[in-house]
């Protein structure tokens, strides 16, 4: 089995490459305050003097530290070309391809590229170093050495140093596949120490932890660690063990290992005579050594499970290159026609995409745009009362000219221009976001051959970009439809309505009240016999009135005189006729000798409007209300349908067709279909690290039961 710790030592370097995220390995974890005698227990493990020491946070970044075993007689790790074959020991970095064989190089060179990704004011880094240690004295082992946890900053630490280190240790502790090598010293309390504190915090049941007391010969005199060393303090699942590190004058002196484990034996021999067996360094390295591979074994379903996955997303070798463009379109153009419908597998949740942001477009902003036009804004009573004279001409209006109405409302029609075309410019916005974001699976064969992403792209802006003018155009078209043709007799409009409103909320008194409105009134004519002049409804009316103003009403006569039942209209009083009154009341040039009544502008806001002039502008104002709010909806409507004709369904039914016709030429398929280095690179390292896990998993089930050393006895690894 010794030899899953090398596979997975592989699988390190492999996950370096493709991403350490994705996959999490089985790996011991060494978690300790400061001080707390964690590059003591390393360094004793290794059998070498190689990590930074000094005072304060030394260890700033994660060394992830691989210890290979090596024989003296002969190991394929070495090499005479890399000038290893004449030593026992070396090491060696990932970032650098240069050999140590004197760790104390190995030690400046840690240094080195601590402060190079850390800096030099004793922050810390994610970014982890990766050591090889190749030694005869070492056990297959793979651990992580991270900073010691600290409280208060200490010259020019960062202030959130504590904040920096937690997280930093909980990103690493957090992986269910990792063994917490959890440090204490035993010379402080171990109820206090923060290494088991954070460990219980991910691993509450204690399942994958393993507590080291450091120290055991700095206790004070008459006291010992036997309570903490049986667990009877604090109970460990997976054991307690007790280790005596090298001194500070050792250190100094650079005493040897040999001897440093030699006095750590014959302490725990004296000190701790019934537990010497269970603790100690040589015992700490083998128990790391059984719990990782046992955990490897655990691990490797679900990590082949992960690298299958890790494979198939970076996808698989090109047989056939015509094939595989025709299928990278055939999916692009489903996934893109699928976020359309709304019909993909992958819903997005976070925000709206595809054919709900272009239904929201429709009735959210272009809707909620268009009811939010007022229909007079920017359109006073002095402009109407402008366009109205002017529509009469030099003659005074007898009636509301229809031309002005006309005039009025096309200028407010033409508002919905704008805001139709700025929907038209939103839709071909979402088209094109459609591109980046049209499914998982097709997004993995885009960053994968990124020229062919490219060429995609280009091809759908210039199909979106041929298919704009067209529906601007037929929008534009809509609006011009509608300010073409006023139509007055639109089912919908009821001008008759409007008016008797209009006059309904006029003063009471101008506006004789008819019991009525339907019914027709009768007007008897007869002949005066002493003045020779015409008597209407016993009116003695004078025929120059009676011509003036059948002259007046057929020159001025338009729908707008069928909208007022006849006797309407503002008189004085009841023996006064309107044809008298009309003139009189709506006449806007002045009286000679009346400055007030001079209009020097047609605009002027220097006086106010006469009662039948406020009429009319009240009629003109209500008349727009109406009309324009029928065009509304129509564009409202219309603008929607004419969008999904002209862009969005062209694009799903033409999609495919114009990718192939530009993409699938013989010419072009080699470069459309490069490959990125960084991808392939990263399948290569995939599909090795799948090729290792399952020839392990192969031979773990040919030894599950196996003849142990020959003498018939089955065993279960």
């Amino acid at each position: 089995m010794e030899f899953l710790i090398p596979l997975i030592n592989k699988l390190q370097e492999v996950c370096t490459t493709v991403g350490t995220d994705l996959i999490q390995l089985p790996q011991i974890v060494v978690v300790g305050s400061q001080s707390s005698g964690k590059s003591s227990v390393l360094e004793s493990l290794v059998g070498q003097s190689f990590l930074p020491r000094g005072t304060g946070i030394v260890t700033r970044c994660p060394i992830v530290l691989q210890l290979i075993h090596v024989s003296k007689e002969g190991s394929d790790y070495k090499s005479e070309e890399e000038g290893t074959g004449d030593y026992d020991e070396w090491a060696r970095f990932l970032h650098t391809n240069t050999v140590f064989t004197d760790f104390r190089k190995v030690q400046e060179e840690i240094q080195a590229y601590t402060n190079k990704i850390a800096g030099s004011n004793k922050g810390v880094s994610s970014d982890a170093l990766y050591l090889k240690v190749y030694s005869p004295k070492v056990v297959n082992l793979t651990l992580v050495d991270l900073p010691g946890l600290t409280k208060v900053p200490v010259g020019d630490q960062p202030e959130d140093i504590e904040i920096q280190v937690y997280d930093l240790v909980m990103r690493y502790i957090s992986n269910p596949n990792s063994i917490i090598l959890a440090i204490s010293s035993a010379n402080t309390d171990i109820a206090t120490s923060e290494a088991l504190k954070l460990a219980r915090e991910v691993d509450p049941d204690g399942n994958r932890t393993l507590a080291v007391i450091t120290k055991l010969d700095l206790m004070d005199t008459g006291t010992d660690a036997m309570d903490v060393l049986c667990g009877r303090v604090i109970p460990v699942k997976l054991g307690i063990i007790g280790v005596v590190n090298r001194s500070q004058k050792g250190i100094v002196n650079n005493k040897k290992f040999k001897e440093v484990l030699k006095d750590e034996a014959l302490f725990l021999q004296r000190k701790y005579p019934t537990l010497a067996s269970q603790n100690g360094t040589p015992h700490l390295s083998k128990t790391l050594n059984r719990l990782l591979l046992h955990h490897i074994r655990k691990c490797l379903p679900d990590l082949k499970k992960r690298f299958q996955s890790l494979l198939n997303s970076l996808g698989e070798d090109i047989v056939d290159k015509k094939q595989t463009l025709l299928q990278i379109i055939t999916k692009f153009s489903s996934a893109y026609c699928s976020a359309i419908d709304g019909t993909g597998k992958n819903i997005e949740t976070s925000e709206l995409f595809g054919g709900a942001r272009i239904s929201y477009i429709f009735h959210e902003t272009f809707g909620k745009t268009l009811d939010c036009i007022n229909a007079l804004s920017d359109l006073t009573q002095f402009d109407i009362l402008t366009a109205i004279r002017n529509s009469s001409g030099p003659r005074p209006a007898l009636f509301v000219p229809e031309i002005s109405f006309e005039l009025l409302v096309q200028r407010q029609i033409r508002k919905l221009e704008e805001p139709s075309l700025r929907c038209v410019e939103l839709v071909h916005e979402e088209l094109q976001r459609i591109v980046q974001h049209c499914g998982t699976e097709i997004q993995t064969d885009m960053m994968r051959f990124p020229v062919l992403h490219d060429k995609i792209k280009d091809v759908i802006t210039a199909l979106l970009r041929k298919r704009l003018p067209p529906t601007n155009e037929m929008v534009e078209n809509m609006i011009a439809i509608e300010l073409a043709y006023i139509n007055t007799r639109h089912p919908d409009f009821h001008p008759q309505a409007v008016a008797a409103a209009t006059f309904a909320n006029s003063d009471e008194g101008t506006i004789p009240k008819r019991s009525n409105p339907t019914k027709r009134h009768t007007v008897s004519f007869s002949p005066s016999q002493t003045t020779g002049n015409i008597i209407i409804n016993g009116v003695d009316v004078p025929k120059e009135q009676i011509y003036d103003a059948s002259s007046s009403s057929q020159s001025n006569g338009s729908w707008f005189s069928n909208i007022l039942p006849s006797g309407i209209g503002p008189a004085t009083n009841g023996s006064r006729t309107t044809a008298q009154t009309v003139p009189t009341s709506s006449n806007p040039s002045p009286v000679s000798g009346s400055p007030q009544r001079t209009p020097t502008s047609a605009t002027s806001h220097e006086r106010q409007l006469f009662d039948k002039e406020k009429n009319d502008c009240d009629m003109i104002e209500r008349l727009i209300k109406s009309y324009f709010g029928i065009v509304r909806k129509q564009i409202q409507d219309a603008v929607p349908k004419i969008i999904m004709y002209f862009l969005v369904n062209h694009m799903k039914n033409s999609l495919q067709s114009e990718l192939v016709t530009h993409l699938c030429k013989a010419e072009q398929i080699d470069l459309l279909l490069a490959e990125s280095e960084h991808v392939a690179a990263r399948r290569r390292e995939a599909s090795e690290g799948l090729q290792a896990l399952e020839r392990v998993i192969h031979m773990i089930e040919e030894m599950r039961e196996a003849t142990y050393f020959g003498t018939g006895t089955k065993f279960k690894l």
